[in-house]
């Protein structure tokens, strides 16, 4: 079954601060995994916090646009009418944000059991989905 990986995953493994070399060594794991799956709405997400100009290590456009390449080996979820209703519904009983709901609704038309990710709750069940920190 694929794996969710949400867009810290992604931004972890391309950190240069030696205070976060712990989760990039995890992130690489896990994008070295091909049980691995994103969406749309990751792969943008990473692409915009990774070559912001305000970061602390912003990468060149060309270096993003590749690893976004590189990630399309994963199943990506598209954003449809499917996955939006479904963001909103689980939005309307969990109270997440709409973001994180689109995530949890990518995850489950991918057929996805467990999404990764530090914002959510580890060990929350969320319409059959594990959520796994993977930093702890």
């Amino acid at each position: 079954m694929p794996q969710f990986l949400d867009t810290n995953i992604l931004l972890y493994s391309i950190s240069q601060d030696a205070a976060e070399s712990k989760k990039r060594q995890r992130a690489v794991e896990l994008l070295g995994d091909d049980s691995g799956a994103l969406s749309i709405q990751v792969l943008q997400e990473f692409y915009v916090q990774a070559t912001r100009t305000t970061r602390t290590d912003p990468i060149p456009h060309e270096f993003a646009a590749g690893l976004i390449e590189a990630w399309t080996r994963f199943p990506i979820q598209d954003m449809t009418l499917a996955v939006l209703n479904s963001a909103l519904r689980i939005r309307a009983s969990y109270r997440f944000s709409f973001w994180e709901s689109a995530i949890l609704a990518a995850a489950l038309a991918l057929g996805c059991d467990r999404v990764y990710t530090e914002d959510l709750n580890h060990g929350q069940v969320v319409e059959g989905l594990l959520i796994i920190n993977p930093f702890r």
